[in-house]
């Protein structure tokens, strides 16, 4: 596949001094993920994951992100963002063009293993690929499966224009009876299975939902000629402010929040996608949309690709096992595996577990010997994103019932999991559990589980401090580290931590831990000037981060001042990097890497200095200004050096990768890193050592 880049488009654009616009650098991560799609080393039926994953990353995009900067552009349009000086219209422009790039991208990216799809027993058939004797099939499956499911509406006078929903594919229809011409639209129930089997025996052939509609749509205009149809779907702005004022108290949050996520579907338009690019119905939409032309996009085939997940079923086992990473669950130490109490386990020492090579069992088996033990008194924690089907929130409740005292700060402003946080909250305030919905207007991004454990008059704590959610889905998907620990002035913090959510104080000091909005970026920033302060001593400075993203221009400017000073930085950053390294006289010293592999790279590392010297953060929060001053996020001190080896160990192993890691170089391009001595890659190395650690009747 001949390789596009959308930086060689706009890199003059997107690009100023050390800086790159964050918008620019997202869409440069998001074409990280649809080269996985392309990239040989993973099994087929995963690079169609990464395709379609690549696609939904694209609807939030636009919904976020786009919806944002439209806001933005009608309310301030003089403004400029603080890095690059592009005014929201600007950045749209810009997005724009790259965007389209993406689509001619993926449309090759798919045609290419449609056909290794093909190659392997799998046909996804188009209109061109049906004999007659097929055709009818389709016609039957429609007409009896599809038909009955589909809305339908004609507009015309006597009709109001409809609202087209959010991210729902709808057919329009040039029709014509008796001399007057209306538009037909088929709205398309999302219930519908993707994929439709047609014939039997050992060949699959496979019509898309998408292909049914497009062929036999207008026999559902009884008594109208069809001149023209087309197939689109529209992505509406999700960027809906949640601030409230905190002194009503009338207000239910809950319903705020339900009615708010209730009007997404009803929000401006953002992007138009069309089947058909020549068809006169696009200006019918664009007009009746309100849109800017430059912001509809064609794809012939599918507005989104979510079916590519399902094809593992039309596959027998033997060619799943080929097609497909071998299975893995996260590992349990022989340890802890046979440890009569956990909470005896961590009083003894430190634990630290490593998703997804570790397995989050031991945090689940945590709380349930917490909602059993009478010795725990208190069980404290943070809810950002669950499992749809949770333990976690079944053991809060259980732990409540028993009796315990049980406080939950739940994030109802969690973007896309609203509902489902809506639901658990309910769920746990039945149960008896104190439900926090946050401090003030700061999202609460924190992740920290704080146990009490009352003996006699002796107070004593057991703290969960980790980088991801209390999510055992994902916890099998992302990467993310947790130390559980005993260590008691950590415990007074966590204590205090919920104590001051709960009265809306900010402003508190911690023993250990970091914690925004007040000390997370102040305590940051100073590890880094303790770094500058030794290199310009003559001295060794360095430091050594990971982080999803990067774009806290304080924070990217006091990177710059240590490479200046000769301070080594080496930076992993998965998604969106604002800095350019490399460039001499300003950032020379620092090196970024990222790796978008198997599993999303979630974890974030702060650590300042070597050896002995050495000062190590893992924290929830990324170094982005929503982070360090708009939420409540917590950075928790690696105390065990032991710990602090293994995660150093992590990040070097990542910084050696070979396979997946691409550098970002001083013109903005992120390219593969050059292959010195044997192919690594990162991830599957971890992969092994999980599995040759783990207890021999654990979960390996």
């Amino acid at each position: 596949m001949k390789e596009k880049n959308i930086a060689k488009k706009i890199e003059k654009r997107f690009l100023r001094d050390i800086y790159v616009n964050r918008e620019y650098s997202w869409l440069l991560f998001n074409q990280r993920v649809l080269d996985q799609a392309v990239d040989l080393s993973n099994p087929l039926l995963e690079r169609c994951k990464f395709l379609s994953i690549f696609t939904s990353n694209l609807d939030e995009f636009f919904m976020v992100r786009v919806g944002s900067l439209t806001n933005e552009a009608l309310a301030e349009p003089s403004e400029t963002e603080n890095k690059t000086k592009l005014t929201a219209a600007k950045q749209l422009d810009g997005i724009a063009g790259a965007v389209k790039t993406l689509y001619e991208v993926r449309s090759e990216c798919y045609s290419l293993l449609r056909k290794e799809l093909s190659d392997n027993g799998v046909r996804i058939l188009r209109a061109r690929d049906l004999t007659p004797r097929m055709a009818e099939e389709g016609r039957e499956i429609f007409l009896r499966h599809v038909l009955p499911l589909l809305s339908l509406m004609v507009l015309d006078a006597k009709h109001p224009l409809m609202q087209f929903e959010n991210k729902r594919s709808y057919m329009l229809c040039q029709l014509e009876k008796d001399g007057r011409r209306m538009v037909g639209v088929i709205g398309v129930n999302p219930s519908l299975d993707r994929l439709y089997r047609l014939g039997g025996g050992k060949k699959v052939r496979l019509i898309p939902l998408e292909e049914l509609i497009r062929i036999f749509g207008k026999l559902a205009f009884t008594g109208y000629t069809v001149s023209d149809q087309m197939m689109l779907r529209v992505t509406r702005n999700a960027d809906f402010d949640t601030a409230l004022d905190d002194t009503d108290l009338e207000r239910d949050f809950t319903e705020v929040m339900r009615r708010k996520v209730e009007s997404r579907a009803r929000l401006n338009a953002v992007r138009l996608e069309v089947d058909n690019e020549k068809s006169k119905l696009k200006e019918f939409a664009l007009r009746l949309l309100k849109l800017d032309p430059k912001f509809c996009y064609c794809d012939a085939r599918f507005f989104d690709y979510k079916f590519l997940f399902s094809l593992e079923a039309y596959f027998s086992p033997e060619q799943r096992a080929r097609l497909k990473y071998p299975p893995f669950k996260g590992a349990v130490s022989e340890e802890l595996a046979s440890a009569p109490s956990l909470i005896g386990t961590i009083r003894s020492h430190d634990v630290f577990l490593s998703y997804p090579y570790d397995s989050m069992s031991p945090v689940v088996d945590l709380l349930e010997e917490c909602a059993k033990d009478p010795r725990v008194s208190s069980v404290m924690i943070t809810i950002y994103r669950l499992a749809h089907h949770s333990r976690i929130a079944e053991l809060l409740c259980r732990a409540s019932e028993n009796g315990k005292q049980v406080t939950v700060v739940i994030e109802l402003c969690a973007r896309f999991d609203e509902e489902n946080n809506l639901y658990f909250a309910e769920k746990l305030r039945e149960a008896g559990c104190t439900i926090i919905y946050g401090m003030e207007n700061y999202k609460v991004h924190s992740k920290i589980i704080s146990v009490v454990l009352k003996e006699g008059e002796e107070i004593s704590y057991i703290t969960h401090l980790g980088t991801g959610n209390y999510n055992e889905s994902t916890s099998r998907q992302y990467t993310d580290l947790n130390i559980l620990t005993a260590d008691p002035a950590v415990g007074r913090d966590a204590v205090a931590f919920f104590r001051n959510i709960a009265i809306c104080n900010t402003s508190f000091r911690y023993e250990r831990l970091l914690v925004a909005p007040t000390t997370l970026k102040s305590g940051l920033i100073a590890c880094i000037d303790r770094e500058i302060g030794k290199a310009k001593a003559g001295g060794e400075g360095y430091i050594l981060a990971k982080m999803n993203s990067l774009t806290d221009k304080e924070i990217i400017d006091k990177f710059a001042e240590a490479s200046r000073a000769g301070v080594k930085i080496e930076l992993i950053v998965r998604g969106i990097c604002c800095i350019l390294p490399g460039i001499p006289g300003k950032t020379e010293n620092i090196r970024v890497v990222s790796i978008v592999g198997r599993f999303l790279e979630h974890s974030r590392v702060y650590s300042f200095g070597k050896g002995e010297d050495r000062v190590m953060y893992i924290s929830s929060a990324d170094l982005m200004t929503r982070n360090t001053d708009k939420r409540v996020e917590i950075a928790a001190p690696v105390l065990d050096g032991g710990i602090a080896d293994k995660i150093e160990k992590f990040l070097k192993t990542m910084l050696s990768d070979n396979v997946k890691a691409r550098k970002l170089c001083a013109d903005g391009h992120y390219r593969k890193v050059e292959t010195l001595g044997a192919p690594l890659d990162a991830q599957a190395y971890f992969l092994k050592c999980a599995a040759a650690s783990a207890a021999p009747d654990g979960e390996a």
